[in-house]
């Protein structure tokens, strides 16, 4: 293992804690001659909220599926903590604590708000192949479930059809299915994606309550300038599949590589 991949610092009992939770070496991943990520060094520090940004193409969601185990490298590490998970299956994901929303939304959508969130809830638990017990045997799901609707305000319909749910609320429904699965680590992709702009204040301070909250690490892909800006901690800049840049909101504001290859005039807000 790679020295930067042991970086450590004491804990309050003395142990050895990893300061990071995601870090990848050299990934790549080529589809025939064209080369979508190259060669990226990425390292996310435990219980923060870090960004990805850079314009279409640059190969900030081709990173995301090889972080969380949808594609597999054509070369390079990622590593979850100090254990190299390059090749854990897709299915072993979430029980390692990775959970992953998408650009579209990826609910049941003939099923209830709560049924949506209690499946997560089982899924992580000893009842994970037993998907068709009797729900008077799932209690505990259920409680779960209903606890993360109430923490991302979808209590109150969680008796309805996930797809009569505006836009928005699912949305609020994907993060609560990733709570109630229990993930240490937020994979959220476009999550303000089709959003009307009234809406998105909402999903910001709602991001902002769970990193508060639980101190659970959130790592985003997001075109909307104003969100990363007032969100993030650290920025991410790709381009052509490589890292650009990388520092704090203040540092890639003042970046001008950063302004030239993306952010341009619109680097105060909105989407371009």
């Amino acid at each position: 293992m790679p020295v930067w991949a042991c970086a450590a610092h004491a804990g309050s009992e003395g142990a050895f804690v990893s300061e990071w939770i995601i870090q990848t070496q050299a990934l790549t991943r080529d589809f025939g001659s064209l080369r979508a990520v190259d060669h990226v060094d990425l390292r996310v520090r435990a219980g923060s909220v870090h960004a990805i940004i850079g314009p279409n193409g640059a190969g900030k969601t081709t990173l995301f599926n090889l972080i969380s185990g949808y594609l597999k490298p054509t070369a390079g590490r990622v590593f979850l903590r100090d254990r190299e998970i390059t090749h854990v299956p897709l299915h072993r994901m979430a029980h390692l604590g990775i959970g992953r929303s998408f650009q579209i939304t990826n609910i049941f959508p003939t099923l209830t708000v709560l049924e949506n969130v209690r499946l997560a809830a089982q899924a992580r638990g000893r009842d994970n192949l037993h998907i068709w017990k009797r729900a008077s045997q799932l209690h505990r799901y259920s409680e779960r479930a209903y606890a993360a609707l109430q923490q991302v305000g979808l209590h109150e319909r969680a008796l309805q059809i996930a797809a009569t749910l505006p836009h928005g609320d699912k949305r609020r429904l994907e993060l609560a299915i990733l709570l109630a699965g229990d993930a240490d680590i937020l994979l959220l992709d476009e999550p303000t994606a089709g959003m009307a702009t009234e809406q998105v204040p909402m999903l910001l301070d709602l991001l902002r309550n769970i990193r508060q909250g639980t101190n659970k690490t959130i790592l985003i892909v997001e075109h909307n300038m104003s969100v990363v800006m007032s969100l993030a901690e650290t920025i991410t800049v790709m381009h052509q599949g490589r890292v650009l840049a990388e520092g704090s909101p203040a540092e890639i504001s003042a970046n001008q590589a950063v302004r030239d290859a993306y952010l341009g005039t619109t680097f105060t807000g909105g989407r371009q």
